[in-house]
């Protein structure tokens, strides 16, 4: 497995969520189209589409921090992790397909048998169906948090996908209290523009994106370019 490093204790929720709104401003629109057209783009062959979409989104971002301008071609980069990310997106979606039959399939058998239930036995059973649920839901949500830096792992450190996952969850796990500050920072700025006549929710994506974005920078750092730069004189004060 490549040795990549990682930083611990680094995400501050808000001060990352401002960081991220001073890194796109100027370009905010920019970052919109590229969030916006991907997700399109995902959403129109789900699970097949998306990873290379969110990996375009993530080259845009990471360039984006490293001072470069945004480049809306940068977006199509994202198929040149197109096996990878898919794979990804498979052991991400295909749970949530399975969480989402199971709770069709239940209700279908409710609506067949209702009647020849008795009450206590329909109250039995739905309060069975929607605790089952509310665990595999628990469990989905902490699946997913624990791989949200492996999309950005797979362009920015040229990882597998068996290692993008491991090292995501490493990671994620030993900055947990920093990255569900992250998460619920971004709940609120999301509700805020869903209060927003639900269109400002839209408008919201470029930021919370760009805020994971600098996170997973945050907690692994750019490998160095070679370039040298020597430290100022103030450093060697005192000495």
């Amino acid at each position: 497995m490549n040795s990549v490093e990682f930083r611990t204790g680094v995400i501050k929720p808000v001060e990352v969520y401002k960081e991220a709104w001073a890194m796109i401003k100027d370009q905010y629109w920019l970052v919109f189209a590229v969030v916006l057209v991907g997700m399109l783009i995902g959403g129109a062959i789900p699970i097949v589409l998306i990873g290379p979409m969110i990996c375009g989104i993530f080259l845009v971002l990471l360039n984006k921090y490293e001072g470069r301008p945004v480049d809306f071609g940068d977006l199509f980069k994202g198929f040149d992790y197109f096996l990878p990310s898919l794979i990804l997106a498979i052991l991400i979606t295909v749970p949530i397909i399975i969480m989402v039959v199971g709770m069709y399939v239940p209700m279908i058998a409710m609506a067949m048998t209702g009647p020849r239930m008795s009450e206590n036995e329909l109250m039995g059973f739905i309060a069975g169906v929607f605790a089952v649920e509310l665990v595999f839901a628990v469990i989905m949500v902490c699946l997913h948090t624990l791989l949200m830096f492996s999309f950005p792992l797979l362009v920015d450190k040229k990882l597998s996908v068996i290692e993008s996952v491991k090292l995501s969850a490493r990671a994620v796990w030993k900055n947990m209290k920093g990255v569900v500050g992250l998460f619920l920072v971004g709940f609120v700025v999301m509700f805020i523009g869903y209060l927003a006549l639900c269109v400002g929710i839209y408008l919201t994506l470029p930021l919370v994106f760009a805020a994971q974005a600098v996170a997973y920078r945050k907690v692994f750092p750019a490998a160095p370019t070679g370039n040298f730069q020597p430290p100022p004189p103030t450093v060697y004060q005192g000495l």
